[in-house]
């Protein structure tokens, strides 16, 4: 029988873009090709003038906020209300500290 693939835990592929351009469409800008082995590495990170959704995901990444990766402190409060409302309905007594 074939294996069973579990993707919940793992999440799905993720799909490889194909940066195509023609041989005759000047859609690509002239790269410095002595930084790059081949002529092909060179022209596979830049993408076409008319390829709108790699500039528009460029873009979004390059505006991503990750200054609040953090724990936010609203959710520490709610945390610690949620924490005491427990305590209460379970009737905890704090006599046990002392």
């Amino acid at each position: 029988m074939g294996s069973v693939k579990f993707t919940i835990i793992k999440g799905l592929k993720k799909n490889n873009r194909f940066n195509y351009t023609p041989r005759y469409f000047n859609g690509k800008d002239d790269v410095e090709s002595a930084k790059y082995p081949t002529k092909l590495d060179a022209y596979s990170e830049n993408y076409n003038r008319n390829d709108y959704g790699s500039h528009w995901r460029d873009a979004r990444e390059a505006r991503r906020n990750k200054a609040n990766v953090g724990f936010n402190g609203t959710i520490w409060i709610i945390i610690a209300a949620l924490f005491l409302i427990f305590m209460y309905i379970i009737d905890f007594d704090l006599s046990i500290f002392s």
